[in-house]
């Protein structure tokens, strides 16, 4: 009698499934060929990234064989076009090749081109700063020490990457511009800094015994 019962009871699930599968089948269908999709389309897409990168990959490094040969203005030319169309990644590298480039011929132009990198908020604080430091690299020899700080100061704090190179530019910057007191702060920031590279350490002493003797009071 038990198996009976079992049999009767198979057989009632059995034709419950069968209803639930003819009422939702074609749910059940979409649903798997939406996934599918999904994950082609994802796959796709990796692919064609992957793809346009390798390619940028290519294109940066013929600029950087111009660059090596001397070829500037050719070499700033496919750094410029690669920095239009390639993905984000190169397309910020691009850029600051394109600047460096371009300072051989024209440093104002390449310090207007760093500070719209410098501007750019999409691209990341480091690469921003990067930007900050090499824009102010072109014009230490003559901004005002104002501008200078302008520029560089939240560069040259204690927690940013490149506040070795940002404190000696506004050192050199004051001191061009015979603002001693100014000149000493930096040159302090630098010798107490223990991380600071053993060569900038060394041109800081040097400028540090250019400047005159401080006043006793």
């Amino acid at each position: 009698m038990s198996e009976l019962f079992d049999e009767v009871d198979e057989e009632v699930r059995r034709e419950q499934l069968k209803k639930l599968w003819d009422k939702y089948s074609l749910y059940f269908i979409a649903l798997m060929v939406l996934i599918v999709a999904a994950v082609g389309g994802w796959r796709g897409y990796q692919y064609l990234e992957a793809k346009k990168a390798a390619e940028a990959g290519a294109v940066f490094d013929k600029a950087v064989e111009l660059s090596e040969q001397g070829k500037h203005a050719e070499a700033e030319t496919a750094f410029a076009d690669l920095a239009a169309k390639a993905p984000s990644g190169y397309r910020t590298l691009a850029r600051l090749r394109a600047a460096a480039e371009s300072a051989a011929r024209d440093p104002k132009a390449a310090a207007k081109m760093y500070d719209d990198i410098a501007a750019d908020r999409s691209i990341g604080s480091e690469w921003q700063d990067l930007a900050k430091v090499r824009a102010a690299g072109l014009l230490v020899d003559s901004a005002s020490y104002a501008d200078m700080q302008q520029r560089l100061e939240s560069s040259a704090d204690p927690k940013s990457t490149f506040r070795h190179t940002a404190r000696e530019l506004l050192a050199l910057s004051a001191w061009r511009n015979n603002d001693m007191t100014a000149a000493r702060k930096w040159l302090d920031a630098i010798a107490e800094d223990g991380e600071t590279p053993p060569g900038l350490r060394s041109r800081a002493e040097a400028l540090q015994a250019l400047l005159p003797p401080v006043a006793k009071s």
